[in-house]
């Protein structure tokens, strides 16, 4: 990219804080369309368990990149990227704003940041080898061998998600670094005229938003939901590590009961919101701004002032 750097929004924060409400009302109020950096909102299918948004609820906003794969399908950070870009500029050449909005941070930062992704970091034959590890000995002993080689990249992978962990493997074994170093050197340059802002919440808040967003979800149809990929024969797929998903498939192949899936999926989702939580704050320059339950409209005031702000800045 060379030139005048395109203007961005990119909201950030961890799931249930109210990410999903301010940015529809951020892109009323700037001419703006809202760009998903969410993992998971891309599947289609899968609506209720990953929050996606409605259509009610977009009132009338341009949303991208939700229901664009196949639950069976993969995807990839260097996908999220190429294609996050390409809305980017294809929307700035319509007279509109982009607005990020999501919580999967290493999405988010292989967007605006140089973040290059090249063929010299993989090795295919040894995510094979990796893959049919896993299949024999479970993903543990990987997640113990990446936590003594690489521990603060473990701390950003979850140990189940065991793509991720090989990943991070693979790009040891190919260039000699580990992940976190790697992923440090290239991600130092913006590539746009980024406004970030971040979502937060005090902990309790958060947490029992967390899991008022469970309960409802389960009133919603998520068992149902769940179960009709289950019944599908969709399993052993990216898609099904989502939150959500992994513990009610464990229920219904009658590793649980019902009631210890739904607490397990409220203990994961915080845990999880914790972590984006700590990604964020250690991987980008956000400007934070505390949200409260009952004070939405006095605290989007606020951020939206300092949005305006910035923009107009960045406008002289």
């Amino acid at each position: 990219m060379t030139g005048e750097k395109q203007k961005l929004i990119v909201i950030i924060g961890p799931t249930a804080v109210g990410k999903t409400k301010l940015s529809i009302e951020m892109a009323k109020l700037l001419n703006g369309e809202v760009i998903s950096g969410d993992s998971m909102q891309i599947y289609k299918k899968m609506d209720i368990g990953t929050a996606k948004v409605t259509s009610d609820e977009m009132e009338g906003i341009p949303h991208h990149l939700i229901d664009i794969k196949e639950p069976t399908e993969s995807f990839s950070v260097a996908e999220f990227q190429e294609m996050v870009r390409e809305k980017i500029t294809d929307i700035h050449d319509r007279g509109k704003l982009p607005i990020i909005v999501g919580g999967t941070g290493l999405y988010i930062q292989s967007v605006i940041y140089d973040y290059q992704f090249t063929e010299s970091a993989g090795d295919e034959h040894f995510r094979q080898r990796m893959e049919h590890f896993v299949a024999a000995h479970g993903i543990e002993p990987l997640y113990q061998k990446l936590c003594e080689i690489d521990p603060v990249g473990a701390e950003s992978i979850h140990p189940n998600n065991h793509r991720r962990v090989i990943r991070a493997l693979e790009v040891y074994e190919v260039t000699g670094k580990p992940f976190s170093v790697y992923n440090r050197e290239q991600t130092q340059e913006l590539l746009y005229d980024v406004t970030l802002i971040g979502l937060t919440m005090e902990r309790k808040q958060l947490y029992d938003r967390i899991n008022q967003r469970v309960d409802l979800m389960v009133q919603k149809g998520l068992v149902e939901e769940v179960k009709s990929l289950y019944d599908a024969g969709v399993r052993d797929v990216q898609s099904i590590q989502a939150i959500g998903y992994k513990e009610l498939y464990t229920y219904f192949d009658g590793n649980c009961t019902l009631e210890e899936a739904i607490e397990q999926l409220k203990l994961n989702s915080r845990r999880y919101a914790k972590r984006q939580l700590t990604w964020f704050r250690n991987k980008m320059p956000v400007t934070w701004f505390e949200m409260e339950v009952d004070n939405f409209h006095e605290k989007f005031n606020k951020i939206f002032t300092y949005v305006a702000g910035k923009l107009k800045e960045e406008a002289n």
